[in-house]
């Protein structure tokens, strides 16, 4: 199962990146995450529906210092990630 997350807030410069793939790791999800242009991340997860789930629920709040404002889902198609990555 794939997601693309866009979250929206205050989540740059706040170490939004390195949180995300330690939680994305902590719950057995593969995939990326990178800052954008726009000042918003995106996050593209795969794995088990309820470690997605989880992710979801996570990423609504943000780690410390981040204000999370908003968050755009869309399902993907699953792309055979092996390992959770920050892009740059």
């Amino acid at each position: 199962m794939n997601r693309r997350i866009k979250v929206h807030g205050k989540v740059q410069g706040v170490f939004f990146r390195r949180n995300t793939q330690q939680k994305a790791i902590e719950l057995g999800l593969r995939g990326w995450v990178k800052n954008e242009e726009d000042g918003t991340v995106t996050v593209e997860i795969e794995g088990e529906l309820h470690s997605i789930l989880a992710m979801q629920s996570w990423l609504r709040v943000g780690p410390p210092d981040s204000t999370v404002e908003g968050l755009e889902i869309s399902q993907g198609e699953d792309q055979g990630y092996l390992e959770f990555l920050i892009l740059q």
